[in-house]
């Protein structure tokens, strides 16, 4: 994981309970249906006890990797967040100036992103495009189908 990434408590919390859930539920089952599979004979031709090895070492990678997401991830207050420019946690009610259509995003880490909810990653094209604009600026945001053109409306948490 490269360096830190910002979130809020509730997705932290999320993320301990995951890993919570992993390490106390995931791994024992994991361990068992190696255990079973190797009561079966055979391990040299035993798929099912090759299927159940791969199984656990998926899982450990998916614990390691998130107990280094949890290491490496701050919390944001919202209460100290700016709101005279676009950064983290903000909401910002944009018009895309090809289309005249208005749109809310609010800018999150790449985690929390879920675009049905208005959740775009400060990562992605758009959050990067809008990322340190006022309100009256113009974004111009590269997309695979050209530029767009966003005019930032408001700013809010």
């Amino acid at each position: 994981m490269n360096g830190i990434q910002y979130i809020t408590r509730e997705t932290l919390d999320q993320m301990k309970s995951e890993l919570q859930h992993l390490k106390a539920v995931e791994r024992p089952a994991a361990s068992r249906a190696i255990a079973e599979a190797r009561e079966k004979g055979d391990l040299k031709e035993n798929a099912e006890y090759d299927a159940a090895k791969e199984s656990q070492g998926l899982l450990e990678a998916k614990i390691a990797v998130l107990e280094g997401q949890i290491a490496s991830s701050r919390i944001l207050d919202e209460s100290t967040i700016d709101t005279s420019k676009v950064s983290i946690l903000t909401k910002v009610k944009v018009v895309n100036l090809n289309t005249k259509k208005e749109t809310t995003y609010k800018i999150v880490s790449e985690k929390e992103a879920d675009l049905k909810a208005g959740k775009i990653s400060i990562t992605s094209p758009i959050g990067r495009g809008l990322l340190g604009k006022k309100v009256g600026d113009t974004a111009e945001v590269q997309a695979p189908a050209g530029v767009i053109k966003f005019k930032i409306e408001d700013i809010s948490i």
